[in-house]
């Protein structure tokens, strides 16, 4: 069944994704370019904070997964990883389940730095939240999870696409 099908043939039609993004895309665009503008408290570019994200929550990964996951070639992933490496945000370590292959993984220095820029991230949008008026602010506070919820779905589908 679609998600936008009413189940009950009595209610109104859901409501259009693409008028949808038509009215939020140019915000969403603004929004994103300010956030990464004035939140730029930390020299690691999206790619790396990307990367590192990853390596955080999944653990050690290969590179050509890392390039599969990120959506991008894998010359492009190991530049990236290089860049990290020769910060001394990340390692190399030998893969245990092949003894031939090299994982990448974050080093402690790479954590302590993807926690900080995270705070400072988070302290910003704050700010930029806290500029909402009272009763905006409950209803972002509502759509907070549906954002959320929208992020997981759009992640899930593009790197199970990318796995087959």
């Amino acid at each position: 069944m679609d998600h936008n099908e009413p189940t009950d043939p009595a209610a109104p039609p859901a409501p259009d994704p693409y008028a949808i993004a038509q009215r939020i895309r140019p915000a969403a665009t603004s929004l994103y370019v300010m956030y990464f503008r004035t939140a730029h408290q930390s020299d690691l570019t999206g790619p790396q904070l990307s990367i590192m994200t990853r390596l955080k929550h999944d653990g050690p990964c290969r590179i050509n997964r890392l390039a599969e996951a990120e959506g991008v070639r894998m010359p492009t992933a190991s530049n990236t990883v290089n860049q990290l490496e020769k910060r001394g945000l990340v390692t190399r370590v030998r893969d245990d389940a092949d003894r031939r292959g090299v994982s990448v993984q974050l080093t402690t220095q790479g954590e302590a730095e993807l926690l900080r820029v995270g705070e400072e991230r988070t302290k910003y949008l704050a700010e930029m939240l806290g500029t909402l008026p009272e009763e905006e602010l409950r209803r972002f506070d509502e759509a907070a999870d549906i954002i959320n919820t929208l992020a997981d779905h759009y992640v899930n589908d593009r790197n199970s696409d990318s796995a087959h």
